[in-house]
């Protein structure tokens, strides 16, 4: 009835100054309303059953379900609607507005689609999905997935988006399955017309684990493992009912599948977060939230990225084939029979063996190179992120602040019109022209290029080149010779002034923007869920940062959802180079990853490519313009010495919100920056002096932040 009236949990726990998680106990029939909330709740519900009548058995309305006055018995819990699935029609849901019946205005949400009568013999039970095979347009009534938890009675509930509550009738695992392809209406549509559709996802509570008979917690070899052993009774359970296990088996996340028959696919994904299934760098604290929060979490990151299948860089892994899948349907034949082709424009089916320099220590193609081989710069491509610091000037010691500047999204934003190497392998020159449009990797010697006099814009520039670090290494240290870089790098140093005269290059004529659709929907996850926390695009500098403080705390939940998004990003880059791990491999054997064809570590070495030049590019327009040096980076963090705590302190903007161009800029958007934080002077030098070994200077870049230096730093 709630959400046929288009409520919120969220919205009818601020109408009763409750928690949200008490509206979902309420409704799961986990707990009761108490006064004062008792009789505020009874009235709501009795305004909803008016305008929502609920059938009885042989499908006639019920006139009476809720009849008490609102100074009588508040409503039982077996007259409490618990599913949140309308049984009204489109036209009922829009006859009266939120206000009418005590709850917040609302903005309007499509409502649900009439279902058919559902019975059940528990009171205050929850309603089970439909035993029938619905239509394509209903197919995922219910949403992507559903969090399961078990009561004492080993009555088994699903928390599923929207505030979704239903009975789980499963009995068993391989039931479970079951009951999820078959009626629970879970699962997501493709994100792209030649892509698959989404599989349901389940997640297991340690409650739920424990009522199918899996372990509330791995042991120590199984952790070790990833896995349960083969022999474990419930993967026999399996097994006896034809249900197959991918090759990481019984783990955190596991697929559970029968092959595919008439072209349908039976498939269901597991996650059982007290396995550690999600990562607490990843999403933070959610493991330990309750069931509908977990499903709230998990749904708006499923709704605005994809169904998560696996780790947040698994899934943005497969995010990239699912917005751009490898396959399409052909043009019917002689037959009028359609075949699976090749899609234009994405990586194919087949994986391509890298260039040699391109490929990561051990692959097979260096199975040639003697044993302990190192290879240098002239034979191996070092594409990577900015760790780079250096000593504070004298000036700078006079200055009162460290002020970190942090990019948003900076990989995401590097992989937008990124030009990659599609499917096609590699092709050798020697000597070639550069051409910065033709992806690849070139053999060029960058030493001659001098960052004391360089181009910004169509102006020669004269720069302190000792304050600033190189853009072709991610050290930061000026290039000595001939040297392997992505065309970006070597695009870069020519944006500079430079001429450039590769020796050899390893190029890719078969090329396109393979990310972008990637960047896009990814960008829209982040400033929209940005958005719900306060943080809209286009504020002036200072509304910026103001709306950037404390909003975490403004809904912990979709913080969550932040935090997942960017390592979606981060994790999704680096899985193009996923490296050989345990299993007894040895340098020369190819590991599985190999087998995939986004094993792609030119693409990879592409975006970091452009993020480090990017980098560069906004710390050397600044300092042209302002004379401002930064301090130290780290990936994609700045620190600057500055008189004031804020960043409006380091970047210059007018009366009318402009500031340097091509430089920094406040703001959410992917490739603008934020307040990443701000040290004293003193705490610099300190970090400095204790960290300082070696002739190596220490990144303040990874402490400004919060200022914590451990013991793991210091070596103690």
């Amino acid at each position: 009835m709630r959400q046929a009236h288009a409520l919120t949990l969220d919205e009818v726990a601020a109408a009763l100054n409750v928690r949200r998680a008490t509206i979902s106990g309420w409704e799961a029939g986990k707990s009761e309303p108490r006064p004062p909330e008792r009789e505020a709740y009874a009235r709501l519900l009795k305004q909803l059953a008016q305008l929502y009548p609920a059938p009885d058995s042989r499908g006639a309305p019920q006139e009476d379900t809720l009849a008490e006055t609102p100074s009588g018995p508040a409503p039982t819990a077996q007259a409490m609607p618990t599913d949140g699935v309308s049984e009204a029609t489109p036209e009922a849901s829009s006859s009266a507005s939120p206000a009418a019946v005590g709850a917040p205005a609302a903005t309007p949400r499509p409502t649900r689609a009439a279902q058919p009568p559902h019975t059940s013999q528990r009171p205050g039970a929850k309603k089970a999905a439909p035993a029938r095979t619905p239509a394509r347009g209903e197919a995922y009534e219910h949403g992507p997935l559903l969090v399961l938890d078990a009561d004492s009675e080993r009555q088994v509930t699903g928390f599923g988006i929207g505030g979704l509550v239903l009975d789980v009738p499963a009995k068993s695992l391989p039931a479970l399955v079951e009951w999820a392809l078959r009626e629970a209406q879970l699962g997501a549509e493709r994100l792209h017309g030649s892509g698959k559709d989404a599989d349901p996802l389940l997640v297991l509570t340690r409650a739920a684990c424990e009522r199918y008979g899996l372990p509330g917690e791995l042991s120590e070899s199984e952790r070790l493992a990833g896995r349960l052993p083969e022999g474990h009774k419930v993967i026999k359970q399996l097994k006896r009912a034809d249900w197959q296990l991918t090759k990481r088996g019984l783990g955190p996340w596991a697929r559970i599948y029968r092959p595919v028959q008439g072209g349908r696919r039976s498939c269901v994904q597991l996650c059982i977060p007290s396995w550690h299934a999600l990562d607490e760098r990843a999403w933070g604290h959610a493991a330990r939230l309750e069931p509908a929060e977990l499903a709230r979490v998990l749904g708006v990151y499923a709704r605005r990225v994809m169904t998560p299948v696996g780790s947040t860089a698994v899934t943005g892994l497969h995010l990239m084939t699912a917005l751009n899948p490898p396959t399409r349907a052909s043009e019917p034949d002689a037959d009028g029979r359609r075949h699976r082709e090749h899609r234009p424009g994405s990586l194919g089916t087949e994986p391509l063996e890298p260039a040699p320099c391109e490929a990561t220590e051990g692959h097979p193609v260096l199975a040639h190179l003697p044993r302990f081989h190192v290879r240098g710069p002239e034979e191996k491509l070092c594409e990577e992120a900015y760790d780079w610091a250096r000593d504070l000037t004298d000036t700078e010691c006079m200055q009162r602040y460290l002020v970190g500047l942090d990019v948003n999204l900076a990989f995401g934003a590097a992989a937008n019109g990124a030009v990659v190497g599609l499917a096609s392998p590699p092709v050798h020159v020697t000597n070639p022209v550069f051409d910065p449009a033709v992806p690849g990797s070139w053999l060029v010697d960058l030493s001659h290029v001098d960052l004391s006099r360089v181009k910004v814009g169509k102006q020669w520039r004269e720069l302190d080149a000792a304050l600033l670090p190189s853009p072709f290494t991610p050290t930061g240290e000026r290039p000595e010779g001939p040297a392997w870089y992505a065309t970006p790098t070597v695009a870069y140093a020519v944006e500079l002034g430079y001429d450039v005269a590769p020796l050899e290059a390893w190029v890719r004529p078969e090329s396109g923007r393979f990310l972008d659709g990637w960047y896009k929907r990814l960008r829209d996850a982040y400033v929209d869920t940005m958005a719900d926390l306060g943080v809209a695009e286009k504020l002036p500098p200072a509304e910026f940062l103001k709306a950037m403080d404390g909003y975490r705390s403004r809904d912990p939940e979709l913080a969550i959802v932040v935090g997942a998004v960017k390592m979606t990003v981060k994790g999704g880059i680096g899985k193009l180079q996923e490296k050989a791990r345990g299993g007894g491999w040895k340098p020369g054997q190819a590991w599985p990853a190999l087998a995939r064809p986004t094993w792609r570590p030119d693409i990879r070495a592409t975006v970091i490519s452009r993020a480090r030049t990017n980098m560069h590019r906004k710390m050397l327009n600044l300092a042209a313009a302002t004379g401002r040096y930064p301090v130290a980076v780290l990936s994609d963090c700045a620190v600057y010495a500055a008189d004031g705590p804020s960043p409006l302190d380091v970047l210059p903007y007018d009366a009318d919100g402009k500031t340097v161009p091509g430089s920094f800029r406040l703001g959410v958007s992917p490739g603008m920056v934020k307040h990443e934080g701000t040290q004293s002077v003193l705490w610099g030098a300190d970090v400095l002096e204790q960290l300082g070994a070696d002739g190596k200077v220490a990144n303040l870049a990874r402490y400004i932040k919060t200022g914590e230096v451990t013991a793991k730093d210091t070596g103690e």
